[in-house]
């Protein structure tokens, strides 16, 4: 089988990706296209309604049309457009959209194409893989997903270029074959064209080679796919139909029925671009920095009492819950000369900042990446970590000795409701632990990145219109859950943290680590692959 998936994949990219043309009725799309009257339609809903054994069947299928619920492409290529281009070809693509629509067709793929990709670098473009399987889990329909999902064999064909769309059918709907046009690359870049046409070779028979014995093709495709029928569906069993008015009754996917879980994703908007949704983000956005300079400077020179009035005034929501009982000061008499060590989850790079605001004391915060620009313009005083565990855990001890602490031993942020693996070394130095629970949501840009500049962070987050901080302190660790009180192993004191910020915050624990974070959004150990194998720690 391994044989024939290479020789697929070789046949694939040939392929040209035909894309809609102007819009039409079915009725008119089966009078105007000669070839649709060598296929026999059925309707889809007669598939996804059926309690049918599909397991034997190899299926043949429009991604677009058959799982996605948007019939727009546009919020898919805004985000690559934002994200790999930057605000400025963002607001090209966004200007040129109206002109886009009324050409449409094969004209308007190619021109989204070419601004959206042209002189971006190619061993840079991840977009693909970091960015876009996010967006297209939040617009598949629960009809379609449950009908490819149900069958044995996959080959999806696709209108997007294949570096849009490969990644996401492979990792998250298990396809066997990807149909879908590569982008013309010189020198490392991408020229934004994609390659010729070239159905010749595309014959369901190679793509199914000597496994067509053991599978009944059936396809699945969208009213208005162009010129591929014939060839493709040729010896397809059965060709069901999608229409645009079945897909408006579609039900969205629920996050518990993600093939895979969806913990990391990379990119700032937290919003699907439509057409409209990016024009209300460019003409909020010069009121945007407005409030980010305004909440920035009350952050930096005004006292907490001051503060906090003005981002609440700002639209910024703050809330605090902090245990019915009182904090304990230590846990022991050898701790009563040593600072507290408050342990947080990390959301986003202000997470000791709301500490500190929550607590109402000065606190010091230990980070391991934080840029030179956000070090020094911090309120707050932070001391860097080398990632030495001998080194890191004696310079802890010093701080302790100093005052109270507050550390994020995931080492790095998530977005979604996950908790990654939590360093043990905090673990070793102290008794007196005071796990903080704390929860970020934002409705317009993420303030954290994987691939971007990481100064921007801070700025980003409070462009939002209302970013919402919660934040649970708990109760303190409980003596005999400690390593010098109980006699816990340092990995058991971490791992109950963990579970505990996890329970107040509802969030599941999983055993994965920055380096895992960053293999899978960057390529590199230093930021994103291990969410597809999550476990609990």
């Amino acid at each position: 089988m391994s044989g024939n998936l290479c020789s697929l994949e070789a046949l694939s990219s040939s392929f040209q990706v035909h894309s809609k043309p102007r819009e039409t009725s079915p009725l008119e799309y089966k009078a105007t296209k000669p070839h649709a009257n060598h296929l026999k339609f059925q309707k889809f809903n007669s598939l996804a309604q059926s309690a049918r054994e599909l397991s034997n069947k190899a299926i043949f299928f429009h991604f677009e049309k058959t799982l996605l619920k948007s019939p727009s492409l546009f919020p898919y290529f805004m985000l690559v457009a934002f994200e790999a281009g930057g605000l400025l070809r963002a607001l090209i693509l966004f200007l040129l959209s109206p002109f886009i629509c009324l050409v449409g067709g094969e004209l308007g793929l190619n021109i989204m194409v070419f601004l959206c990709f042209f002189g971006i670098r190619k061993e840079k473009m991840r977009v693909g893989t970091a960015v876009l399987p996010k967006f297209f889990l939040e617009d598949v329909g629960c009809e379609g997903f449950d009908v490819v999902m149900r069958c044995g064999k996959k080959v999806g064909f696709s209108d997007l270029p294949r570096v849009m769309v490969e990644g996401f059918l492979k990792d998250f709907v298990g396809v066997d074959v990807v149909v879908a046009r590569e982008l013309k690359v010189v020198g490392g870049y991408f020229v934004g064209l994609m390659e010729a046409k070239n159905t010749n070779s595309l014959d369901s028979n190679l793509i199914l080679g000597e496994e067509k014995s053991d599978y009944q093709a059936i396809g699945i495709i969208g009213c208005h796919n162009e010129n591929m029928h014939e060839q493709l569906f040729s010896h397809c069993k059965e060709v069901y139909l999608v229409t645009e008015a079945e897909k408006r009754s579609w039900k969205s996917l629920p996050r518990e029925q993600y093939p895979e879980p969806l913990i990391f994703h990379d990119g700032r908007l937290a919003f699907k671009p439509t057409q409209l949704a990016t024009l209300a983000m460019f003409m909020y956005m010069p009121l945007g920095i407005c409030l980010c300079i305004l909440r920035f400077l009350s952050g930096i020179f005004l006292p907490h009492s001051i503060c906090s009035p003005i981002l609440a005034f700002t639209g910024t929501i703050t809330t605090i819950s902090k245990p019915k009982s009182s904090i304990s000061s230590t846990n022991g008499e050898g701790e009563k000369q040593r600072g507290r060590l408050y342990v947080c989850n990390h959301r986003t790079l202000l997470d000791p900042l709301y500490v500190q605001l929550a607590t109402n004391k000065s606190l010091t915060a230990v980070t391991y990446s934080l840029s030179t620009v956000n070090e020094k313009i911090s309120p707050m005083k932070t001391v860097r970590l080398s990632r030495d565990r001998e080194r890191d855990g004696k310079k802890m001890e010093k701080l302790l000795s100093q005052g109270d602490l507050v550390v994020c031993p995931e080492g790095t942020t998530c977005r979604e409701p996950y908790l990654l693996r939590f360093s043990p070394l905090f673990a070793e130095l102290t008794d007196n632990i005071v796990p903080v629970a704390i929860d970020v949501k934002v409705n317009m840009f993420y303030g954290t990145s994987a691939s971007g500049f990481k100064c921007l962070d801070p700025v980003f987050h409070f462009m939002n219109p209302n970013p919402v901080y919660s934040m649970r302190l708990l109760e303190n660790l409980p003596g005999s859950n400690t390593c010098k009180l109980g006699g816990k192993s340092k990995f058991e004191v971490a791992n109950y943290v963990q579970n505990e910020i996890g329970r107040a915050l509802d969030f599941r624990c999983t055993s994965l680590t920055r380096k895992d974070k960053y293999m899978a959004l960057a390529g590199n150990d230093g930021s994103l692959k291990g969410s597809r194998n999550a476990t609990h720690a």
